[in-house]
């Protein structure tokens, strides 16, 4: 681990970053991320930076909304990124950035949950936020997905909404 590590928060929404609106019978992204305050509130030793791209479920994110991803992360001088996202389109933001991204020296991990950061005591996003921040000093530069306790490669993860999981297409 680096001796002042920092990490570059992204955000666009998604369920990590969303409530359940019982008159609409599902999750709805908050207007502001809830992340920073989160993080702040466990007292890491981090040095951390968030740039909210949009607050968005990820069927509704654009290749607007992802180029701006793209764009704040080549602009950017940090090294280490992680990009809360909506499960549904990780894999196609990941994969965009594989293709588009001109810095080859950035680690980049894409993170979510299928069940929203506040006040679910069943959620994942505990978990995907902690591992992913735990992981991605170890990791090699380029594009991961964490999700499940697991790397990922943007070209080898599928969801399965069934089983609520994601797993290698690879079979590995």
């Amino acid at each position: 681990m680096p001796k002042n590590p920092k990490i570059h928060f992204i955000i666009t929404g998604g369920t990590i970053d969303s409530y359940y609106d019982g008159t609409k019978d599902t999750v709805v992204t908050h207007k502001q991320s809830i992340i920073p305050k989160y993080l702040k509130n466990l007292k890491l030793h981090i040095d951390a930076k968030y740039t909210q791209i949009c607050m968005k479920d990820s069927r509704d994110l654009k290749i607007e909304d992802m180029e701006k991803v793209r764009s704040t992360i080549d602009k950017s001088k940090d090294k280490y990124f992680i990009v809360t996202h909506g499960t549904y389109c990780m894999p196609d933001t990941g994969r965009y950035l594989e293709k588009r991204l001109k810095r080859k020296n950035a680690v980049i991990l894409l993170t979510g949950s299928l069940i929203p950061l506040e006040a679910f005591a069943g959620s994942d996003a505990l978990f995907n936020l902690g591992y992913s921040i735990a992981e991605i000093f170890h990791l090699k530069p380029g594009i991961h997905v964490c999700m499940n306790g697991r790397i990922f490669s943007p070209g080898e993860i599928a969801k399965l909404i069934g089983q609520g999981q994601f797993v290698s297409i690879m079979g590995n």
